[in-house]
């Protein structure tokens, strides 16, 4: 679905991205692990319309998308996710899931003034499919809760509900683990596990949890200094002495502890 082609990010003479090139298979769960500062995130910016790529390609089912805005790629059934979830906090979480959707009736002023009917049709089916989305991710008994009073977890389960509410192809999900308790994270997984299955979304994961890496996502792609050093099974991975060399740089006597790491 996606293919990344000697890609670059530089800021400066800092080279974040610095010739990756790597693909994601339709219907795919992909993990995307590697040390800090071996560009993971600036390439979900650049490949997600964030950041303009200094050079390189970036393609969707073969369709050139790169540097294409956010906006676009949203439309192209591209979303992503944050490290930090950005929920709209004074919102419930019911409403944080119905106002995704674009080109909705009541963007319109005209229409407030004589379209009021059909607003009122499309928020009623709105709502029904925000308490879908929320009954799906099991916080149904949240729907009514100011966003920003929910968990740390609980967020990173809305966040994956808002690209319920459109037809996502593939979700980029960036350390979506982090600041989450274990229990809440079998919930994620979980539910990552189910959107793969039965309604078809691919996945691209940025996480420094192993377990939960080696629980949902194959293949795992390992970045370091900017590109693409290694791919296989978490098991592969693991086994890898250059992957070694880049979390720990001090070579095959610490298999045990990138097996940790």
């Amino acid at each position: 679905m996606i293919k990344v082609d000697n890609l670059h990010r530089h800021f400066g003479a800092f080279r974040a991205v610095d010739g990756a090139s790597l693909e994601i298979a339709t219907g795919s769960i992909t993990g995307l692990v590697g040390p800090n500062g071996a560009g993971k995130t600036t390439l979900f910016n650049v490949i997600a319309g964030a950041l303009e790529p200094t050079s390189g390609t970036v393609t969707m089912d073969g369709e050139d998308i790169t540097g294409l805005p956010p906006h676009e790629l949203f439309h192209k059934g591209l979303l992503r996710t944050f490290q930090i979830a950005h929920e709209f906090h004074s919102m419930t979480c019911r409403e944080n899931l119905m106002m995704v959707p674009g080109g909705q009736s009541g963007e319109t002023l005209w229409n407030t003034w004589v379209g009021r009917k059909r607003i009122a049709e499309e928020e009623r089916a709105l709502r029904a499919k925000a308490d879908e989305v929320l009954e799906f991710l099991t916080i149904e008994h949240l729907a009514d809760h100011p966003a920003g009073a929910i968990s740390g977890g609980q967020k990173k389960l809305l966040e994956l509900g808002r690209t319920m509410m459109v037809d996502a192809k593939i979700v980029f999900l960036d350390e979506v683990g982090a600041g989450v308790n274990r229990t809440l994270l079998n919930t994620i997984a979980d539910t990552i596990v189910r959107l793969n299955k039965e309604r078809d979304y691919t996945f691209c994961v940025i996480e420094h949890d192993m377990d939960f890496i080696g629980r949902i996502c194959d293949p795992v792609i390992v970045m370091a200094e900017g590109k693409k050093l290694a791919e296989g099974t978490l098991d592969e991975i693991k086994a890898n002495d250059a992957v070694i060399e880049a979390y720990l740089g001090t070579g095959l006597k610490n298999k045990d502890q990138v097996a940790q790491a």
